[in-house]
């Protein structure tokens, strides 16, 4: 016997999906405020500008900024399937580690592919030094390492890069197979806002 549902019992499901509607109309136009004059926040003069930094990471040692958080889920996957590693990687200003600190790059990288050697890769830069000091960018996208030249995207930023967008082109300059570190230099371009208010 198939349930079936009374005139009133209808009308009061109609009523609670109206109220319901109304209020989250109600709800949004409290949230969305009238179009902002870009000025008011700094927002004048967009720029693109080209940062060259180097990405160290480190998994020997007794300080390594790479670590494993879960291990592969097979053996059968040569790609590493499953595996993720949580990140604190120096940014260097050049390649030797004991180059000047531009900043760290604080995140997470796993192998995302079964057949190919190919990392997903979700990163913020937090710089640390000079100009852009306070200041991040968050990088995102598929890093196939293997490949002498990979691309990631700048999804957004901090500081004085807000509103960022753009691209990294990424080129590993040094591996050490056996003990699984390597240096990357990044080649970022980005647009941002020249004279965006600096809040921290």
């Amino acid at each position: 016997m198939t349930p079936s549902i009374s005139a009133t019992h209808f009308l009061f499901l109609l009523l609670i999906l109206s109220s319901s509607i109304a209020y989250s109309q109600q709800d949004e136009a409290f949230f969305v405020k009238k179009s902002m004059d870009k000025k008011l926040l700094g927002l004048e003069t967009e720029q693109l500008s080209h940062l060259r930094l180097y990405w160290h990471d480190v998994l020997s040692g007794e300080n390594p900024t790479s670590i494993e958080i879960v291990p592969p889920i097979s053996d059968k996957f040569i790609s590493g399937f499953g595996y993720i590693r949580m990140i604190d990687n120096a940014l260097t200003e050049e390649q030797d580690r004991s180059s000047k600190l531009l900043g760290r790059a604080q995140g997470l990288y796993a192998s995302a592919s079964q057949d190919k050697v190919a990392l997903l890769m979700a990163m913020n830069f937090v710089f640390t030094s000079g100009k852009y000091n306070g200041s991040s960018i968050s990088l995102y996208g598929r890093n196939p390492w293997l490949e002498n030249v990979r691309e990631l995207s700048v999804i957004g930023g901090s500081g004085l890069f807000r509103f960022a967008r753009g691209y990294a082109t990424l080129h590993t300059v040094e591996i050490d197979i056996a003990k699984g570190n390597a240096v990357v230099e990044y080649n970022i371009y980005i647009f941002h806002y020249a004279d965006s208010i600096a809040l921290f």
